[in-house]
């Protein structure tokens, strides 16, 4: 049986939310701000990022919001890695999945586009499982006021080696068992600080914890499927097998972005947020 699922509702998060953040961002004492959108997976944060696009619209501004699953390394690229590291590579998502690089240089870009100036948009196609070709890139034009980077481990610190050693679900357990795989994610995600290093303010939408992400990924798959009907995404018990190589990561970023974030907005098994937020890393 599949569980219940909770999604959105229709106009997404609450709009006090959406302008308190907007204000945040747009109040940052740089030029080009970043603001990051942590959260495991189907917090909703693509849907909050193009809420705050359109928001800035509504008051005259340019916002560009980007998502680290835009810079997936290529099915080539993956590959290789699974050749030379651990067939477990192959799968797009964790750490060391990404281009990190790249991120780093559309995110330069993106600060330095002037009147006139435009800019292609690296995208991802989930259900192909590739990288989308350049000429099927959106457009960005400039000047851009305020970019909006959205991931489900942005700024995640790597768990210390000892936490290495012991499997964490049926995964690690059958397909790595010498703890190969789960080692080179966890070294991995020091290789993303440059790209850490750009956001100028953490948002981190806290959910009640790992086991609702279950139900919420799943919903982002029906809904994947519903847009492309025509196409085979993934069914349940892929999608439950799937979550499994984000795991130890998610809980990781559960652990340890409610202190280390800017802003924590808790949001509940329904995905409403608590607001206003409490505490010292409120908006």
């Amino acid at each position: 049986m599949t569980p219940p699922v909770h999604p959105l509702p229709s106009k997404g998060y609450d709009a006090r939310l959406v302008d308190a953040l907007l204000g945040l961002a747009c109040s940052l004492p740089c030029g080009t701000p970043v603001l990051g959108l942590a959260g495991v997976q189907g917090t909703g944060k693509s849907t909050l990022a193009g809420q705050l696009v359109d928001a800035a619209a509504a008051q005259g501004r340019k916002a560009v919001a980007i998502s680290i699953d835009d810079v997936y390394l290529t099915r080539a690229e993956r590959q290789r890695l699974a050749r030379e590291v651990h067939p477990l590579l192959a799968t797009r998502g964790p750490p060391g999945t990404h281009d990190v690089a790249m991120a780093c240089q559309l995110i330069d870009a993106l600060r330095s586009l002037a009147p006139g100036d435009d800019l292609g948009l690296p995208g991802f196609d989930k259900i192909a499982d590739e990288r989308l070709s350049g000429d099927a890139w959106q457009r960005a034009s400039g000047p851009v006021d305020l970019i909006v980077l959205e991931g489900w481990f942005l700024k995640t610190p790597p768990e210390p080696d000892a936490a290495m050693e012991a499997p964490l679900n049926s995964l690690e357990r059958e397909r790595d068992a010498e703890g190969r795989w789960r080692r080179h994610c966890n070294t991995a995600l020091g290789s993303y600080a440059p790209l850490w290093a750009r956001i100028d303010h953490l948002v981190f939408l806290q959910p009640p914890g790992f086991e609702v992400v279950r139900q919420w990924r799943w919903q982002q798959e029906q809904d994947l499927q519903a847009r492309h009907p025509g196409r085979r995404a993934m069914d349940h018990a892929q999608v439950m097998a799937f979550i499994e190589y984000f795991e130890r990561v998610s809980r990781q970023a559960l652990r340890t972005l409610p202190g280390l974030a800017d802003t924590v907005i808790r949001i509940d098994a329904r995905r409403r947020p608590q607001w206003p937020p409490q505490g010292s890393n409120a908006p």
